[in-house]
């Protein structure tokens, strides 16, 4: 049986991280919710068994045992205000956070259990010209480099930037990576598993982004707005982008307008737009590419959509909603399959 998790936020009436499952005809349902409130972001350790989530509102990370139920673990503060996303290294000897509000970065050192044991934070540096949403930095997106070292994608600076990590487990000062446009307010970024390529949409100027090494950081190789020209960019957000599982396949989604889009990518990597369709929903957040399907999660109006896929890659026909108030973000659930 397929399954899905989807964390919620509790001002929008989330339950908490709420469990789905597809049944043998193929139709979704709505199960359980555990008691993990505000989930933004869930992450599962390979090496400790153990789930980490960030709860937005209380700026905490929580650590979870599935064992007999979602058991709490350890909770400890994430190193700045309303964390949103994590990442854990290769070896998941660190968990880093993203804080959003704070605009900084903390880098958590787990024990041999897997608990967080010590921390360092790095406060961004910057703003941009949108003086509602960049007057300070906000950290929005972390992940690990394969040398080891921790990027951050910074909305609020319109920046990429990348942390040195000692062995100490400290972080360096940031580094500019890539200077995004001013005012684009870059939101999320996807490396592209085999080729030296990443993916980024941006939030506040619509836009996907391609990626490459340069001199001395990214440098855009490529780029495709988001919308099209009779449509305000002032009235629309860019949401996620996520790669399929073969990386054969990009998708991104579009909120305010509340489009998803579906691309092929070619041999070297490069978008080719398939189709772009309603996102089945309002505010499309976040995306999860599931056995053949795909999932998004939708903010504004508490609802799940679930699309197929068809052989091309594309999301095809009228996606099954399922009610999931405060929906905020997806993850496959392996634990019982």
């Amino acid at each position: 049986m397929t399954r899905a998790l989807v964390g919620t936020y509790a001002a929008g009436g989330g339950a908490g991280l709420v469990a789905l499952a597809r049944g043998d005809e193929g139709r979704w349902g709505v199960g359980a919710a555990a008691p993990v409130a505000n989930a933004s972001f869930v992450l599962t350790s390979a090496r400790f068994g153990h789930h980490y989530a960030v709860d937005e509102a209380a700026g905490t990370i929580g650590v979870y045992s599935t064992a007999g139920g979602w058991a709490l673990l350890a909770q400890v503060p994430s190193g700045g205000e309303a964390p949103c996303h994590l990442a854990l290294s290769a070896d998941e000897r660190y968990l880093a956070v993203a804080n959003y509000a704070s605009g900084s970065v903390a880098l958590l050192t787990l024990d041999e259990k897997g608990r967080p044991a010590g921390h360092d934070v790095s406060a961004h540096a910057g703003s941009g010209p949108d003086r509602e949403r960049q007057d300070s930095p906000h950290a929005h997106w972390v992940c690990f480099s394969a040398a080891g070292e921790l990027i951050a994608v910074d909305l609020g600076a319109d920046r990429i930037v990348v942390h040195a990590v000692d062995a100490r487990g400290v972080l360096s000062p940031p580094r500019t990576l890539y200077a995004a446009p001013p005012g684009s307010g870059p939101r999320h970024l996807a490396f592209h598993p085999t080729l030296p390529l990443a993916y980024l949409v941006s939030e506040l100027v619509p836009e996907l982004t391609v990626l490459a090494p340069g001199a001395d950081g990214l440098v855009a190789v490529h780029r495709l707005p988001l919308l099209v020209p009779a449509e305000a960019s002032g009235d629309a957000l860019g949401g996620e982008v996520t790669l399929s599982a073969e990386a054969r396949h990009l998708y991104v989604t579009t909120r305010g307008t509340d489009w998803l889009l579906s691309l092929a990518l070619d041999d070297r990597g490069m978008p080719t737009l398939l189709a772009r369709v309603p996102s089945g929903g309002a505010s499309p957040r976040h995306l999860l590419p599931l056995d053949g399907q795909l999932l998004i999660a939708h903010e504004q109006d508490g609802t799940v959509a679930i699309f197929d896929l068809d052989a091309n890659g594309r999301a095809i026909g009228t996606p099954q909603r399922l009610s999931v108030p405060g929906a905020a973000f997806l993850a496959a659930d392996r634990e019982r399959r």
